[in-house]
Order: C-alpha cells, then sequence, then structure tokens
C-alpha cells in the first residue's frame, strides 16, 4: 500500500470520528472564528497607534496572518493530536507495532491522527491572505505566486521537521511532554513579520530556529521581496531541515528499547 492510499484510508477513519462529535466540531469552528476576530482587533488597534509594523502595512499583516494561520493548521491537524499518542507510545511500549509495520514510521507516527475539521482553517488562512494582498496594493505575478508556493510547503516542512525533532527527544528524555508547548512558542514569533525583530534573533529565527522561513518569507516572495538566489536559499533551508529531522529520528529508533526491555 503506498502512501497515498494510507493517508486515503487515515482520512477515510478520522472523519467518521470527526462526524460521531458533530456537535464538537461545530464549536471548534466557532471558537476558532472568534480567535481570528481577536487577532483582526489586535492589527487594528497596533495599525491605529502606527501607519507601519516593521516596515509592513495593515494589509501585508493581515496577508502574515494568514500564512501563520496556514502553517499552525499543520501543527492543530497533524502535530497536536499525534504527539500525545506518540509520547504515550513511546512510554508503555506500544510504539512496537508501529515500527514493525512495513511503512515508515515516521509517516505512520505523523498521519495516524487527523483533525479533518481543520480544513475549515485552511480556508480562512487563503481569504486572509488574498484579502490582505488586495488591501496591500501589491502586484502578484505568476513567479511571485509560484515562488510562495513552494516557499509556504517548504516552511511547513521546516515546522514538521522541528516538531520531529523535538518529539524523537522522547527516545532519549522519556519524560519529555513538553514538545509542543515548545515549538507552540517558537512558532508563535512568526506571527508577525520578522523585520521587527533585532538582527541577531532575525537570524535566530531565520537560520538557526528557521520559524521565519515558514511565514515571512513565503510572503516577502508573494510581494517581490526576494531575488533568485534567496528563493533557492531558503527552499535548501526546508529541506536541510527534513534532512536533519529524519535523522535524528533514525537515531531516536535506533535507541528506543520496547515493551519487552
Amino acid at each position: 500500500m503506498n502512501f497515498f492510499k494510507l493517508i486515503g484510508v487515515f482520512l477515510k477513519i478520522n472523519i467518521q470520528m470527526s462526524l460521531a462529535y458533530r456537535a464538537d466540531t461545530v464549536i471548534n469552528i466557532l471558537l476558532n472564528l472568534m480567535w481570528l476576530g481577536w487577532e483582526l482587533l489586535s492589527l487594528n488597534i497596533i495599525f491605529s497607534n502606527t501607519e507601519t509594523l516593521g516596515g509592513w502595512g495593515p494589509g501585508e499583516l493581515v496577508a502574515l496572518l494568514g500564512v501563520f494561520r496556514l502553517v499552525n493548521t499543520l501543527m492543530a491537524a497533524l502535530i497536536w493530536p499525534n504527539t500525545e499518542k506518540f509520547n504515550a507510545s513511546v512510554r508503555d511500549g506500544s510504539l512496537d507495532y508501529t515500527l514493525l509495520q512495513p511503512v515508515n514510521s515516521m509517516f505512520l507516527v505523523s498521519f495516524s491522527r487527523i483533525t479533518v475539521w481543520r480544513v475549515w482553517d485552511l480556508v480562512l488562512a487563503f481569504i486572509l491572505i488574498v484579502a490582505g494582498i488586495n488591501m496591500s496594493g501589491d502586484t502578484v505575478t505568476a513567479l511571485s505566486l509560484l515562488s510562495f508556493i513552494f516557499l509556504t510547503v517548504s516552511g511547513a516542512v521546516v515546522i514538521y521537521s522541528l516538531w520531529i525533532v523535538l518529539i524523537a527527544l522522547t527516545f532519549w528524555f522519556t519524560k519529555f511532554d513538553n514538545n509542543v508547548t515548545i515549538l507552540q512558542a517558537l512558532l508563535d514569533s512568526g506571527r508577525y513579520p520578522a523585520t521587527i525583530y533585532p538582527v541577531w534573533l532575525r537570524a535566530i529565527v531565520t537560520f538557526v530556529i528557521p520559524i521565519a522561513v515558514a511565514t515571512t518569507v513565503p510572503l516577502q516572495a508573494l510581494r517581490g521581496d526576494l531575488g533568485g538566489q534567496q528563493i533557492l536559499l531558503f527552499l535548501g533551508v526546508g529541506v536541510a531541515s527534513f534532512a536533519i529531522a529524519s535523522q535524528v529520528w533514525r537515531f531516536g529508533v535506533r535507541r528506543y528499547s520496547g515493551a519487552s526491555s
């Protein structure tokens, strides 16, 4: 069975689970709309006191909020629901069943649980991006749009890779239950453009812990602020992040002792 068929199976199972709790799904969507309203109100308060923030106008910050929510949806739909299950499986040894499957274990750990209703977040994120670009009046070309798509995917890979590294630490530190809390705190730095931070902190969130690569950078490409070499560099960050995460995962699996020890 290939990866696409497996994802289809996982989606089917998780859709059935979501349909069993329809009221919870509706409440979660309403809460999401409430948080979106609060985030837009916060931006309105900021721009009632200043015309730009780090050189970015209101429309560009709305578009950035859309990119941030796009990346954050990855966490909410995949990372959050799978982390608790993974942490528990390492402690009680049930990860054995995952490792014995004839499919990549990192793939199974990543996609076994999917919060399907979060597709609503994706719709909201795209609406914010389109609305923000229209508000800012930036001209979008086919090349900048293509760069934006590739860099957004690359940014999502960066966040995913950070998550893999953090949960893999559970192989060494069994009681390490704050891994996603740490990632969420790091991701919050991408809510605003990297240009608002001091140079040293901007370098950290761009290259050391590359949160900005997942949020600020794709929108810079859409605005036409990045050259070809910069785009290739940031795409390379995504590839390098995944390669490092895969190696950390392999080392962690080798360290895992299982339920029989």
